[in-house]
């Protein structure tokens, strides 16, 4: 520890990524990026701007991809906002509308950036455990006394989606406190909040376009909610980084927005290929949680999540393993992956 650190910075325990081995070419199931390539015409429209317009600040309010997004979701400009990844859409929230005292509320086993964020802007989670069976049990946000409440939808890292009726309960339930609905994962089978926003001044829907628009290398994120809670975010980002987003990375995140017939092609696939493979591994004997995600996480009977994760490792194929946390520590999260990846997969666990 540096004698030039602060008590905060000696406070923290942060975000572990999923590894990203340098060794040897791994299948690589343990991150949830897309296999498939990005739109071609998100791809052209990146290498047009590689030219000496580089030498400009890009659009501070990324208004071409606001508009793209607000057409695409039936919004206007002022109900988005745009960041880098939604990670940093996720911490600008955090610092604006939950540091206010009260604890926030979120489920137990979740994204665990959230606990990472809370530490961070000093705010004391209010952890609601989620059902034996790994739901979210929508009774259990009702009357609480907190500055917000968290939900992701679908959830990460069991897959598990709740209809839009029980997040509108939840809204109804916490009239006065932002209601943050993570969906980085709805395109592979759930109900977007999306539709809920001009109804409800509280609730802020956030995504991104890393897993189902294949685009994790340029990190974009947005959020979308009433033009008050967009002010708010436009306020602290502008506060913090007025230029988040560079020049290629708007010019390829608008043309991948755009491209919504490649969107579905891409989504149809890796649906496709999840379900054969869940298939598959309970053919092997696992426990597959039903999932609308662009993964599953899954367990086995009388093989250690450890061994598997470690065996696989040694086979050259990546998942993720979540170590002794509670209640998921022999449980493994899977990427969906192509076709030809989910049958190695299983061709390598069938030699365990």
């Amino acid at each position: 520890m540096s004698r030039f650190w602060t008590d905060k910075i000696a406070s923290l325990d942060p975000y572990v990524p999923g590894e990203q081995p340098q060794d040897k070419q791994y299948i690589k199931l343990n991150t949830n990026e897309s296999p498939y390539s990005p739109s071609e015409k998100s791809l052209q429209a990146m290498m047009d701007q590689v030219s000496e317009r580089l030498r400009l600040y890009p659009d501070p309010n990324c208004q071409s991809l606001k508009n793209a997004l607000a057409t695409s979701y039936g919004l206007a400009p002022e109900q988005v906002f745009v960041g880098n990844g939604s990670d940093e859409v996720l911490a600008l929230a955090f610092m604006g509308y939950f540091a206010a005292g009260k604890p926030l509320a979120f489920a137990d086993i979740t994204y665990s950036f959230y606990k990472v964020y809370a530490g961070l802007y000093g705010i004391k989670p209010k952890l609601i455990p989620l059902t034996d069976s790994f739901d979210i049990d929508v009774a259990d946000y009702q009357d609480l006394d907190v500055s917000g409440v968290v939900i992701t939808n679908p959830n990460a890292p069991t897959g598990k989606a709740l209809p839009l009726a029980d997040i509108e309960r939840v809204l109804q339930a916490n009239p006065d406190v932002v209601v943050l609905v993570d969906e980085a994962y709805v395109d592979f089978g759930a109900q977007s909040a999306t539709q809920l926003v001009n109804q409800y001044p509280n609730l802020l829907v956030v995504q991104t376009l890393s897993k189902s628009r294949a685009l994790a290398g340029i990190r974009v994120g947005y959020a979308f909610g009433h033009k008050d809670l967009i002010e708010g975010l436009e306020r602290l980002k502008n506060s913090f980084n007025s230029y988040p987003i560079d020049r290629i990375a708007l010019a390829g995140a608008t043309a991948a927005v755009e491209d919504t017939e490649y969107l579905a092609e891409i989504c149809e696939k890796t649906i496709a290929t999840r379900e054969t493979t869940v298939t598959a591994l309970q053919s092997l004997g696992f426990e597959v949680i039903p999932s609308a995600t662009n993964f599953v996480f899954v367990s086995h009977a009388d093989k250690a999540a450890k061994d598997i994760y470690l065996a696989l490792k040694y086979q050259g194929i990546l998942v993720r393993y979540f170590g002794e946390k509670p209640r998921i520590g022999n449980h493994l999260r899977i990427t969906i992956g192509t076709d030809e990846e989910m049958s190695a997969l299983i061709a390598a666990l069938k030699t365990l």
